[in-house]
């Protein structure tokens, strides 16, 4: 189920009002037939491959709590987890890199997925207890805000908030409809209406000027990010509505000063899984320096493959991988740490910085955007050849300003939360800026709706 969709609009109020109508005891069984039909709506079998990540790292964690005393075994249920998730995980999206035949992709299965390992290699380090409840594990997994197309959730915040009977408080669904209210917009109004430019420059770029493709790159660094921060946005907003807080998953990216910096606030529960169970399990930066130049290239190359089974992607992670190299290594080879003592730059360098970040990390999306290497190659044929031609894809004057609208707001919120700011606000100012905000998403959406493009990872 799309959450910019009619379906949810009539889903979200009725879920949210049986969750406080029922029991704290009945709650938990009411929220995982919601999320089971939310999930079902897309392709209803596909919950059956859902339904086995779930018992073999519910199992796995049991086992290796049960032999937490002998490390052999407990290790052996750890690594038989691990092999088995990412074995289904292969089968239905990875098969496809090496011959033409492949399976349908399930909705969100690289999401959840991670989201259950996490689990496991929790229980494994002793950080978590192992979930008792089957369904309470199984609603820690498949929790509807964030099923599709996360955050990824660690344990140790949402199935902690699981047990805790969150009852019925105004603010909570205030602060939740304020989420989805933004969220909804950044999609609809903004990265939609983007979206048929970027769709028309990336389809045929021999027919349009220099001016109009470099224009496309912009806006697709926009529209992803507004399609993904809407999406995420909407998913804290349905939890909140609820009492359950989720982790941010944007904050502010394109005001970073550096790459590593914009991974940090890129994607953050997905990054900060690399960090977590991939790169300083490698060692991370306590290495050596050619050591520590493969664990940022494996971690980055893997990033990229698991976007999706193109080398597209696996391009595109490698080559974020070599620009942290190429900020760190200098550094790296003094010996230097950074910490308090260093100078921080002037106002205007940190813009400048800001600038570099921001077209680096937009050529760099041209390959996460393009097809293939063939289309990449005549996209950049056609901005570098067709400096004499005007022609442009025709764009709605109202999107520039929307856009405008949106990145103001985002330097706004660079340290904080809509919702969060929103509620320090005087109580007219509040509801206007929310009433601005449905008007313009009912007004203004795309007539084309487009998915989420995260969903097909």
């Amino acid at each position: 189920m799309l959450f910019n969709s009619l379906p949810f609009m009539i889903f979200f109020p009725v879920v949210t009002l049986v969750y406080y109508l029922l029991p704290y005891r009945w709650r938990w069984g009411w929220l995982l037939a919601a999320s089971c039909f939310f999930y079902m709506w897309f392709k209803p079998v596909y919950i059956l491959i859902l339904l086995v990540t779930i018992l073999i790292d519910y199992s796995a964690a049991r086992m290796i709590h049960r032999h937490r005393l002998r490390p052999r075994r407990k290790r052996a249920w750890l690594v038989a987890s691990i092999v088995s998730t990412l074995a289904v995980l292969f089968v239905f999206k990875y098969q496809g890199l090496f011959h033409e035949s492949h399976l349908l992709l399930p909705i969100g299965l690289s999401f959840h997925t991670f989201q259950s390992l996490s689990y496991v290699i929790e229980v494994y380090r002793g950080h978590q207890e192992p979930e008792r409840h089957f369904g309470f594990y199984s609603l820690y997994v498949m929790f509807y805000p964030q099923l599709v197309t996360g955050p990824i959730e660690r344990p140790q915040n949402l199935l902690r908030q699981l047990h805790i009977d969150q009852p019925f408080k105004p603010e909570n669904l205030q602060r939740g409809v304020m989420l989805i209210l933004f969220g909804l917009f950044a999609k609809m109004v903004v990265a939609d209406n983007l979206a048929g430019y970027v769709d028309q420059i990336y389809a045929q770029p021999e027919q349009y000027g220099s001016g109009a493709i470099a224009l496309g790159l912009v806006f697709y660094s926009f529209q992803i990010y507004c399609d993904f921060f809407g999406y995420s946005t909407i998913a804290l907003g349905c939890a909140k509505a609820m009492g359950y807080d989720l982790m941010d998953n944007f904050r502010a990216p394109y005001l970073s000063t550096s790459v590593g910096e914009f991974w940090h606030r890129w994607h953050i529960s997905l990054s900060s899984w690399f960090r977590d169970y991939v790169y300083i399990p490698l060692g991370g930066s306590r290495v050596g320096v050619s050591r520590w130049m493969l664990n940022i290239m494996v971690v980055f190359l893997l990033s990229g493959l698991w976007h999706g089974a193109n080398w597209t992607f696996v391009v595109w992670g490698g080559m974020h991988g070599l620009l942290l190299l190429a900020e760190g290594l200098p550094a790296k080879l003094r010996g230097h740490r950074r910490g308090a003592a260093d100078r921080r730059p002037s106002g205007w360098v940190r813009w400048a910085q800001r600038g570099w970040v921001f077209v680096a990390v937009t050529l760099l999306w041209s390959i996460f955007r393009a097809e293939g290497f063939g289309q990449l190659k005549d996209l950049f044929a056609a901005l570098w050849h067709n400096s004499g031609l005007h022609a442009m894809p025709g764009l709605e004057t109202p999107t520039i300003l929307f856009l405008l609208l949106f990145v103001l707001g985002d330097m706004l919120l660079r340290h904080t939360r809509f919702d969060h700011w929103c509620i320090r606000q005087h109580p007219a100012v509040r509801w206007a800026v929310c009433f601005l905000l449905a008007f313009c998403t009912v007004a203004f959406a795309s007539v084309e709706a487009f998915p989420f493009i995260y969903f097909q990872f």
